[in-house]
């Protein structure tokens, strides 16, 4: 079974940056993909960014593509997630998920594990 544990979050002023790690721990040769998602208060849990876990694939929501980067380290077993140009609007917890699949990476259904999450907040 795999573990995951974000960290990384916290309370920054819009145009600032921020750097989540997720660690991930257990069972991994099956992970193919790893994703950050995140959710605020009344919304649904929506898709950020997602890297294959071998090729190092990567994807971005429409919203990041610019701002956020999302990279991986084998070695330590841990996916980035760099935040850059924050906006008050990026204000939510922010999940990692880890996948078995690499096809619609963009799908929250399609993540089998996930972390218990970190919050984000960007004051204006």
């Amino acid at each position: 079974q795999v573990q995951l544990v974000e960290s990384g979050g916290g309370l920054v002023q819009a145009g600032g940056s921020l750097r989540l790690s997720c660690v991930r721990s257990g069972r991994n040769f099956d992970i193919y993909t790893m994703g950050w998602f995140r959710q605020a208060p009344g919304k649904e849990r929506e898709f950020v960014a997602a890297i294959t876990w071998r090729a190092g694939t990567t994807a971005y929501a429409d919203f990041v593509k610019g701002r956020f980067t999302i990279s991986r380290d084998n070695a330590q077993n841990t996916v980035y997630l760099q935040m850059n140009s924050l906006k008050p609007e990026d204000t939510a917890v922010y999940y990692c998920g880890a996948s078995e699949s690499i096809l619609h990476f963009d799908d929250k259904n399609r993540y089998e594990t996930w972390g218990q999450g970190t919050q984000v907040t960007v004051s204006s």
